[in-house]
């Protein structure tokens, strides 16, 4: 990830992907891939005047997507680029580092980042993250174990960590095919 300048630099791009568990709106400019939001998240990337429609610049993260939706990618390998505090960088590095398949508490995470009482604070990067699925946001749950927030609900978070679930242990099959679909409107 970049040092998270809040500025988007450059031409941005964008393009809509339909995925499993629904369409998702990819942006980047020249730094990296900078978002990746769901449609009907609160904090969905809309473009703006001057950002250009393009596929070309999408063709790592589209490619890696595919795989980890075919339960052949367990990680991802593209420049990041998301625009962040320092705090919330911090937390979504920390977030890169949970295994596939595995979860882990909001208040152990704010333990790993040296502020055992920041569980609230991390809930809230968390929250902020904006690249969802590749800075694996949806494998951090509630002290019981519990399903909590996520920008594209919790059923997409549910069918997510099932996903990864099923495909460490060997029982996954292929869920993806790459639809040509107009997503947003």
């Amino acid at each position: 990830m970049t040092s998270g300048d809040s500025r988007l630099s450059g031409v941005m791009r964008y393009w809509e992907l339909a995925t499993p568990i629904g369409s998702h709106r990819l942006a980047a400019d020249e730094q990296g891939l900078r978002s990746i939001s769901f449609p009907s998240s609160r904090h969905a990337v809309k473009p703006l005047a001057g950002w250009r429609r393009s596929e070309e610049p999408f063709r790592g993260a589209i490619e890696q997507l595919g795989a980890y939706f075919a339960g052949r990618r367990s990680t991802f390998d593209l420049t990041l680029a998301p625009a962040g505090t320092p705090f919330q960088l911090r937390v979504w590095e920390l977030l890169r580092t949970i295994p596939y398949g595995e979860t882990v508490s909001y208040g152990e995470l704010a333990r790993r980042l040296g502020t055992p009482t920041g569980a609230r604070a991390v809930g809230a990067a968390n929250g902020r993250n904006p690249i969802p699925i590749i800075i694996p946001c949806h494998r951090v749950v509630g002290s019981d174990g519990s399903l909590t927030g996520f920008g594209g609900g919790i059923s997409i978070k549910r069918q997510l960590l099932d996903l990864e679930a099923a495909h460490r242990n060997g029982t996954g099959g292929e869920i993806w095919t790459r639809p040509s679909l107009p997503l947003f409107s």
